[in-house]
């Protein structure tokens, strides 16, 4: 165990010594060091990086179904294009016969049904599109080759995108 002197025990002494020891923490001067880099910090050379060749990720083949699967969704999407496109001249001309009338006339409905059946059609041929881009993103996922999905989805927009142009310019002749 520690034993303090007597002549510490007293107050006065106590304060007087903390005085005397923490005068020597305070002091005026203004000569603090500069942080300045100096030259045992300062880096010579250069650094060259080291040329480390990539080789890229050989993709897998497809599996052996993904063939048969894009000709079936392609298939798809061919035939709901060919019933949009046989239902967009009857459309067509309900769409001409509503033009100008009043939106309460029975010729009005018929052409707002009719273009809503050729919407429905429309869609059906965009159902593959889904499909398509499921498995384009499995084949990304397994690094597999994507492009015969890509091709096939490519055919399909193009259908959906013939399509969206027939159904804008009968909405446009509605109005």
């Amino acid at each position: 165990m520690l034993s303090i002197p007597p002549y510490l025990r007293s107050p006065e002494m106590a304060i007087g010594l903390a005085a005397i020891l923490l005068s020597g923490c305070a002091s005026q001067s203004t000569a603090y060091p500069s942080l300045a880099v100096r030259d045992v910090e300062r880096v010579e050379g250069a650094f060259q990086p080291v040329d480390i060749p990539v080789e890229p990720i050989p993709e897998s083949p497809p599996p052996a179904d993904l063939v048969a699967r894009l000709a079936q969704l392609q298939s798809t999407a061919a035939s709901a294009h060919r019933r949009f496109m046989d239902a967009a001249p009857a459309t067509a001309r309900l769409v001409d016969a509503a033009a100008g009338t009043d939106v309460t006339s029975d010729r009005w409905a018929s052409a707002q049904v009719a273009l809503a059946s050729l919407e429905s059609a429309r869609s059906e041929a965009a159902v593959p599109l889904g499909d398509l881009d499921l498995l384009h993103a499995d084949a990304s996922i397994a690094l597999e080759q994507r492009q015969a999905i890509q091709d096939t989805r490519n055919a399909v927009t193009a259908l959906i995108a013939e399509e969206d142009t027939v159904l804008s310019g009968l909405r446009a002749r509605m109005r």
